[in-house]
């Protein structure tokens, strides 16, 4: 029996959930195609159609930010004392960083670039590309976002990085990496990505692949490889799903898949809510999430940028090194797995780009890309200092 997630709406915010279900082995991945029988309790549990769960849709759909508000009575001034401007504590963060490897890892939309209605319009500026590229040659650098590798590299052309797309389910290296003094075991990363972070079975031990290659440095991971044909089938279907909904766009991330409705009108919200949950109500190999005005659909597998920047440290030979400060900038919810594992370890930091109060994991905030970039030239303007004194 392996421990597998099923989505079923939640009663409450009709937003889909992922609950633990016990499968057997052999259903994960069935060679006849059938899926496990789970129609019956989903029926049973799914809300029924009225008011309460529209309006409560609607007011998930129109609050979809990195994480929800904090209560009214936390105010902005109270939030500010305990999430602190990465700008105006650098000098607390370089003290930490005093002595130890920086490790830097990016998120690109909102972060690196502004939030734009047309996600394919999502550029990066000349000097924010700038920015990066000189980070990139004095620290290990990477970008972990929810888009496609390909696309996120088309975007800032730079070759010095690690990128990460797809939620961290697609991580490639650059061609010229950081070495560290400590030796990667290739055995070692098998063993701690297949065995301990991944919790598959036997069974489906080769779906998950990972090369390492020393000589030229690149790092290849796809967990999520044997996924690729209920991803690409599940898109063609959202597709001729939503098609009718305008302002609807469909992004093929290659290991997920992202149904924006930034530029739908708000009165189309749950019917179009509800074409993407009637498209992937029969694959239980996928979950759905909910993102900055964005559904992201997802395979079941316990991985996620948490996983990624764990993943690169260990690449990097910096798993088990007191030495080394990670550095994590996102303004989405799903960079609060990245800033969970950060704290997790008790090692590192995790900076939010948000302008206004959110729960999160992170210890400093930062506004908006603009600062991101000055934060960054700051960081290399102490680099550069630290070593003439040295």
């Amino acid at each position: 029996m392996t421990n597998q997630k099923m989505v079923i709406p939640d009663a409450k915010s009709g937003i889909p959930m992922a609950f633990p279900i016990a499968m057997p082995d052999s259903a994960l991945f069935p060679l006849n195609g059938n899926l496990f029988p789970v129609k019956k309790l989903l029926k049973k549990l799914a809300p029924n159609a009225n008011g309460a769960r529209i309006n409560a849709l609607l007011d998930s759909m129109r609050a979809s930010s990195p994480t929800r508000r904090p209560s009214d009575a936390e105010d902005h001034g109270s939030w500010n004392l305990h999430h602190p401007s990465a700008l105006t504590m650098f000098d607390e963060i370089t003290a930490a960083a005093n002595g130890k490897q920086i490790v830097v890892f990016l998120d690109y939309d909102g972060t690196l670039s502004p939030i734009v209605e047309d996600p394919d319009r999502a550029f990066i500026t000349t000097e924010m590309r700038e920015a990066v590229r000189d980070v990139a040659k004095l620290f290990p650098s990477a970008i972990i976002s929810g888009r496609c590798r390909a696309k996120v590299y088309d975007f800032v052309k730079l070759s010095e990085l690690y990128y990460a797309g797809s939620h961290g389910m697609d991580i490639k290296g650059p061609s010229k990496r950081h070495i560290s003094q400590r030796k990667v075991s290739k055995k070692r990363i098998y063993f701690d990505y297949y065995c301990h972070k991944i919790y598959f079975s036997l069974t489906n031990f080769l779906m998950f692949n990972v090369c390492i290659i020393q000589g030229n440095q690149t790092v290849l991971c796809q967990p999520a490889r044997a996924f690729l044909p209920i991803i690409d089938e599940v898109y063609r279907a959202l597709i001729e799903q939503v098609k009718h909904i305008p302002g609807a766009k469909v992004e093929n991330n290659r290991f997920c898949l992202s149904v924006h409705y930034r530029c739908v009108e708000e009165k189309k919200w749950v019917e179009l809510a509800d074409q993407v949950k009637l498209v992937i109500k029969d694959y239980s190999q996928l979950r759905l999430n909910h993102g900055r005005k964005v559904f992201e659909i997802r395979p079941t597998i316990k991985w996620d940028k948490g996983n990624a920047v764990e993943f690169l440290l260990e690449s990097l030979g910096y798993s088990e090194s007191s030495d080394v400060l990670p550095i994590y900038i996102g303004d989405d919810r799903t960079d609060e797995d990245a800033f969970r594992v950060l704290r997790e370890r008790g090692q590192g930091l995790g900076i939010l780009v948000s302008k206004a109060p959110k729960e999160t994991n992170a210890s400093y905030t930062l506004q908006e890309p603009t600062e991101v970039m000055h934060f960054l030239r700051s960081l290399v303007e102490w680099k550069k200092l630290s070593l003439l004194r040295h």
